[in-house]
């Protein structure tokens, strides 16, 4: 008998959160999330203070079967003078009757909270993880990108929801990289000079002043993106507080005039490529000594973000921002990087991209359902 519950309790919860790991046991590419950094994103995460989810589980009799959440981001829908709803953190064995009776209450949970759209796999917004891989299954996913079997399309598209939006990874392996913007890179770098304009590294020793206008330049820098929500301090202080611990001072850039921040470039290590060894997640009781004594070793950064406020653009900062990156790169012998990701119809940024000769490598598809 298949049913679905609400998540209630602190063991629903769990079992919420520990059900991928069952799912995906025998795929040697499955990356597990953090069971202490999944828990706090589903309770106490800034984002719960003005925006609600319910999340579900499916069973067929005893066993779990499959999860999602239904996601109302209050945020989004002011943002974007629009009425849309979401689900996220769904996963489901291959069967199409348990993916229907998990969007069907998902589904529920949102007409009755008055919205006309379901939109995703989303994380809570497009500032979290989202977006449910199509192409690309023959790797493990950077950090914080995500993954999922390939009989996720159909099960999604079954159940009635179409693409809205694709969105593309970039990867450079070893040195197939364009050096191009490496070699002019002190010319470049000059003419900013002369407009006042500087690349220097983030400071770590005043992290709190220099995020906060670094959030400045997210919510400006991004802000006509699709589907965009822009960060108040607690979140991208919780972010920034997230990203700090796994922080390379050298990937990560910004473009200075007289003091204002007006682009910045982001690159970290690969994390998951230690996260893949953390066993269910867990910290304790090996955990946290495997993330410690292999993150030397990692081997590949994720660019995650690279954006200039308007009034800045196409004076070079970009190029010189990339150039940076992959001089760093370079210099301390990493094999892979990944960019990611862009919207599939960002000419401009794929370009450029394409340009530097980023090899599109993966596609992540967001759906939507009028409800």
């Amino acid at each position: 008998m298949k049913k679905i519950i609400p998540v209630n309790s602190k063991k629903e919860l769990a079992n919420f959160i520990d059900f991928p790991h069952d799912l995906y046991k025998n795929d040697p590419n499955y990356v597990p999330e953090l069971f202490i950094a999944q828990k706090d994103l589903l309770t106490t995460h800034p984002f719960h203070k003005h925006s609600s989810l319910q999340t579900f589980l499916a069973y067929d009799d005893n066993k779990i079967v499959g999860r999602i959440a239904a996601i109302l981001n209050v945020s989004h829908n002011e943002f974007n003078n629009a009425n849309d709803g979401f689900f996220g953190f769904f996963d489901c064995i291959n069967d199409q009757e348990v993916a229907n009776l998990l969007f069907d209450q998902a589904t529920a949970w949102l007409k009755e909270k008055g919205v006309s759209t379901i939109i995703g796999p989303v994380n809570f917004s497009t500032n979290e993880a989202c977006g449910l891989l199509i192409e690309g299954f023959d790797s493990p996913p950077v950090v914080m990108m995500t993954y999922n079997a390939p009989y996720y399309a159909d099960l999604i598209e079954k159940a009635g929801l179409k693409k809205k939006v694709d969105l593309i990874a970039w990867n450079w392996t070893g040195d197939s990289y364009d050096d191009k913007s490496v070699r002019l890179l002190d010319i470049l770098q000059e003419r900013l000079k002369r407009n006042n304009i500087t690349i220097r590294k983030i400071n770590l020793k005043n992290f709190k002043e220099e995020s906060a206008k670094l959030r400045e330049v997210y919510n400006k820098a991004w802000d006509k993106n699709l589907g965009f929500v822009p960060m108040n301090d607690a979140e991208f202080d919780y972010l920034a507080k997230d990203l700090k611990m796994i922080l390379d001072v050298d990937f990560c850039l910004v473009a200075e005039k007289e003091g204002k921040i007006v682009g910045f470039g982001l690159a970290v290590p690969d994390l998951n490529q230690v996260l893949i060894k953390v066993k269910r997640g867990r910290l304790l009781p090996t955990g946290i000594f495997k993330i410690l004594l292999n993150k030397s070793k990692i081997s590949a950064i994720r660019i995650m973000a690279l954006g200039v406020i308007d009034g800045y653009r196409k004076m070079g900062i970009e190029a010189c921002l990339y150039g940076n990156i992959i001089k760093e790169y370079r210099r301390k012998g990493l094999k892979s990087a990944e960019a990611s990701w862009t919207l599939e119809h960002n000419d401009l940024i794929n370009n450029a991209i394409a340009a530097i000769k980023g090899d599109p490598y993966k596609k992540y598809r967001i759906y939507e359902k009028a409800i």
